[in-house]
């Protein structure tokens, strides 16, 4: 999934094209409105618990939008770090490691 599109814009796009108020969809969620409009502006970021929620709402790949959601979480942490995406490979590589150890045993 290569999208450059925030989960927010990708968020606020399926609502609207699906015709969804954001009071409808809060309502929903069990959130205030404004909470979700600035989920929407990437203004607060969303926990997991409610992308899922929105996915089964707007009808999105629950997968993908999780990737996304993860994504982000990641960039928000490391984008001002000078070693930021040399720090991600590490980490990458740390990854395939525990999963090989981890379906070895």
């Amino acid at each position: 999934m290569k999208n450059n599109k925030s989960t927010g814009e990708i968020l606020r796009e399926k609502r609207e094209e699906k015709g969804l108020l954001l009071r409808h969809v809060s309502a929903e969620l069990d959130i205030d409105t404004a909470i979700l409009s600035k989920i929407e502006r990437s203004e607060r970021k969303a926990t997991k618990e409610q992308i899922l929620k929105l996915a089964e709402i707007l009808n999105l790949d629950k997968d993908n939008l999780i990737i996304q959601y993860l994504s982000e979480k990641i960039l928000y942490e490391i984008k001002d770090e000078k070693l930021g995406s040399k720090a991600l490979k590490v980490a990458e590589q740390k990854m395939k490691y525990i999963s090989k150890n981890k379906s070895g045993n």
